[in-house]
């Protein structure tokens, strides 16, 4: 039985070893919009999307092939929370007078995206 349970736990490891979700979106602000205008919505953001179990902060190239760019780092505890805070935030739009309407138009005004990607940390 103990090997079993062993042979078992060996297994399933590897699915309870997965940690977070990175939710990683590159973008370069737009002219007229500083770092700081920026950080004031990400803040703004992040009271928002609390309440959902995720939180973005910037990483700001030091060292990198390209220097213009900043990454939104976002983390939630899994692809299913992320899943629920990108329904809720997609869901928001629908009603211009929404807090994520008016997070939306904020974030559109003052940066330009590039790409996104999703990532599963182990």
């Amino acid at each position: 039985m103990k090997r079993i349970f062993a042979i078992m736990l060996f297994f399933l490891a590897p699915m309870i070893a997965a940690a977070d979700h990175i939710d990683l979106i590159e973008f370069k602000l737009n002219d007229g919009c500083h770092f700081d205008k920026y950080m004031a919505i990400v803040k703004d953001f992040n009271q928002w999307a609390a309440k959902y179990g995720y939180h973005a902060e910037m990483l700001v190239p030091i060292q990198s092939k390209n220097l213009v760019s900043i990454l939104w780092a976002g983390r939630s505890k899994d692809a299913a929370t992320f899943g629920k805070v990108w329904d809720a935030w997609r869901n928001g739009q629908a009603d211009p007078n929404s807090a994520e309407a008016k997070l939306s138009n904020r974030l559109d005004a003052c940066v330009t995206d590039l790409s996104r990607e999703g990532y599963d940390t182990y």
